[in-house]
This record gives C-alpha cells, structure tokens and sequence, in this order.
C-alpha cells in the first residue's frame, strides 16, 4: 500500500511538472520540438511529446523489470509460505502430543509428534516426547530408536539427550544402561546438576555405594540436593559400607571407614552399633572397648549395652566394674541386670551371675537370660535345673514366635 501511494505521487509530481512546462513552453509562444537522426531516419516531435514518451517507456520498462523479477522470485516466495504452512502445522501437531502425553495417550501422542517432526522447528522436542510416549506403552525398541533421531536433529543437545535417555532408563529399571550414559555425561559435563542427581539415584539402585561416596563432594558443592538429604545419603552410604565391610571381615576398612565418617553419622545409635558389632565379629572387639564405653555412658542404648557384653575385653575385671557402675543409675534395667550377669559368671562367680541373671528375668524375661542361667547350670554339673532354664527359655522364645506370626496374620 505504501508503494502505490508513492507511485501515485510521483506520477502526480511528474504530471504536474509536465503540465508547467506546457504552459510555460506556451507563454514563451514556442512549444520546442525534438530531432533525432539515425543514417537516413530521422524523427521529430514536439518536446512535450517527447517528455510524456520518455516518462511513459521508463514506468513500461520499470514495471517490466518489477514483473520479471516477482516472476524470479515466485518459486522461491511460494516455497516459503508452504514451508510457513508446515511449520504452523507441526507447532500445533507438537501442541497437540504434548496434550495427548499429558492425558496418557500415548500412541496417539507418539504418532502426530513423529508424522510432523521433520517439519518442525523444533525437532528434538517432538522426539524426546514420543521416546517417553514409547517408554510409557512399554515401546523400548521404538523408544531408543526416537532417541537416535533426537541425538541426530538436536545440535549441540548431547545432555539433554542424554539425560532423557537415562531417566527412562532409570524409570525402567535398566540401571546398568543408566550409568553408561551418565557416567559418559557426566564426563562431557562434570558439574551438569541433572547429570549428578541422576548418576547418585542410578548408584542407590545399583548398591554401588563406595561410588556414591564419592560423588558426595561434588552434589554437595553444586548444591544439587538439600542439606538434609544429603546427610541421609551420606549415614546410607556409610551404613552400607560399614555391612560392606563387616561381611568382608575387613578389619582395616571398618576402621578407616569409621575415621573418615563424620561426628554427626557416628553418633547415631544405627551406624556405630553396625560398627562395634563388626569389629566383635572380626575379633577386634578390645580395641573398640573404651570408645564403646564412651558411647554408651553419653547415649544409653540397649542394642550397644549387648555387644558391650560381647567384647573380649583384655581387662574382664575391669569391663564387669565398668558394667557394675552402671547400675548405679540404671538399677532396674533387664538389659544390664543380664550383661552383669554374663560378665560375672565370666569371672567364675556363679552366686554374683545367678542373682542378676534372675533379676533380670523378674523384671522383664528374655531367652537370652534364660540361655545364660542354663550355662551357669551346666558349668555347675547341674543339668536338671540347666534343662529347666533351656526349656523355659525355648517356650518363651516359641511364645514369641507365635505372637509374631498371629500379629502378621491379624
């Protein structure tokens, strides 16, 4: 519209100068005239004739070109709209998937995200969104081979890609698949956050908990989980390696471990009982002895007070004084009633272990007091009594056994 308007004006501007130069070649009483000469032909005419010509082959020749060059161009402008056309068409096909996916359509979403993927202007959204489309209809085959075309069609996309892919593999619990991707990621990008969220989940799936270890640092500087979260990862790592280790009998892991594990981890009743039970077990028991006292004297527990009890301790005698004192302000405790007990028969003072064996069982009877008071008997040369104290510890443990399983039932 703007061009015909100027078009229009110039063709004004050109009339009405045309029109002054009549009247003003009239005023002078001579209307001018043109002669031109080619060889032998010559042609004349007046000037105002030859102006209006010159005017009119320079518009004849300025919409010729004009027409000629819209005619160049027509092939190249009706490939633009039609390319126009489908990228409009594929931005609603992609609408439209991503409704599909959302509402659990899968196949349909699938088949209209593929159908105008290559029109697209946005290709690599079409294709990740169909391989999750895929993954949900349980589609593994089709949903690798979208995620070949995405890696294909997305530039400079590898992550994105890649993070895709492992999340549907985590979520299909093809864990082994997961960490091959990730760990190649997370080669490309060591500090990618999406890339360190998911390699620890995949290392949680996999048990690989020394990895996950050594992961900790790098989720931790990247802020890629709250601080609580971390130090629930960080007490399940440990923890599994401390089982690690205990299965192993590895006496110089356990120690290292519980060097480098931090205060808080230690502290908790879990992890340091696991620990001490561990190196009981590997025969290490005395070397834990004082440290275990230490524990229990600042944080009372029944599960540590056993293994306690446990330990071959190099001083025994100084291990039953140690339990003795306790019951100075935990006299009523069955628990420690029946360690004292174990302790002093131990000793060779079966009427000191008989008594707090006994105690014990007054105040709450367990099987394994029952168990000990049997011992005591048989070391005696008493076997009737110790076939009593064997025989109420089996009901009590039977009667145990039945209550469990009438609870599991109910």
């Amino acid at each position: 519209m703007k061009k015909m308007l100027f078009l229009l004006v110039i063709l004004g501007g050109l009339g009405y100068a045309g029109f002054i130069g009549s009247q003003f070649l009239t005023h002078l009483n001579s209307a001018g005239y043109v002669l031109i000469g080619i060889e032998q032909w010559s042609i004349e005419t007046s000037l105002v004739v030859f102006l209006i010509g010159l005017i009119v082959l320079f518009f004849a020749l300025y919409f010729s070109f004009r027409l000629l060059g819209w005619s160049f161009r027509l092939p190249k402008q009706i490939k633009k709209r039609v390319a126009i056309n489908k990228l409009n068409i594929s931005q609603q096909a992609l609408i439209k998937g991503l409704v599909d996916s959302a509402e659990g359509n899968w196949e349909d979403a699938e088949n209209i995200l593929i159908k105008h993927a290559s029109h697209s202007g946005a290709p690599l959204i079409h294709y990740l969104t169909a391989a999750r489309a895929a993954q949900s209809r349980g589609a593994f085959d089709k949903r690798d081979e979208y995620l070949q075309f995405a890696a294909e069609h997305g530039d400079d996309a590898e992550i994105a890609v890649g993070l895709t892919q492992a999340e549907l593999n985590l979520s299909g619990q093809q864990y082994t698949e997961a960490l091959e991707t990730l760990t190649r990621l997370h080669s490309v990008n060591p500090t990618q956050a999406s890339v360190l969220r998911l390699l620890h989940l995949t290392y949680q799936q996999l048990g690989d908990w020394q990895a996950l270890r050594l992961l900790i640092p790098s989720l931790t500087t990247h802020k890629v989980l709250m601080e609580a979260e971390l130090k629930l990862i960080e007490t399940e790592v440990f923890s599994n390696l401390l089982k690690e280790a205990a299965e192993q009998k590895n006496r110089q892991m356990l120690q290292s471990l519980w060097v480098e594990m931090p205060l808080s981890i230690k502290v908790m009743r879990g992890v340091a009982a696991i620990y001490f039970a561990a190196m009981i077990d590997v025969g290490a028991g005395a070397s834990i002895e004082d440290e275990l006292v230490k524990n229990l004297s600042a944080n009372w527990n029944e599960t540590l007070l056993v293994l306690f009890g446990n330990i071959q301790s190099v001083n025994p005698i100084l291990q039953l004084e140690t339990a003795e004192r306790w019951l100075i302000g935990h006299a009523n405790d069955a628990i420690l009633l029946m360690v004292v007990g174990k302790l002093s028969g131990q000793q060779a003072d079966y009427t000191k272990a008989q008594r707090y064996l006994q105690q014990s069982i007054s105040l709450d009877p367990n099987v394994q007091s029952y168990r000990l008071l049997g011992d005591l008997a048989m070391t005696q040369g008493d076997t009737n009594a110790a076939s009593q104290f064997y025989k109420q510890g089996l009901e009590l443990a039977s009667g145990g056994l039945v209550n469990h399983i009438e609870a599991l039932v109910v």
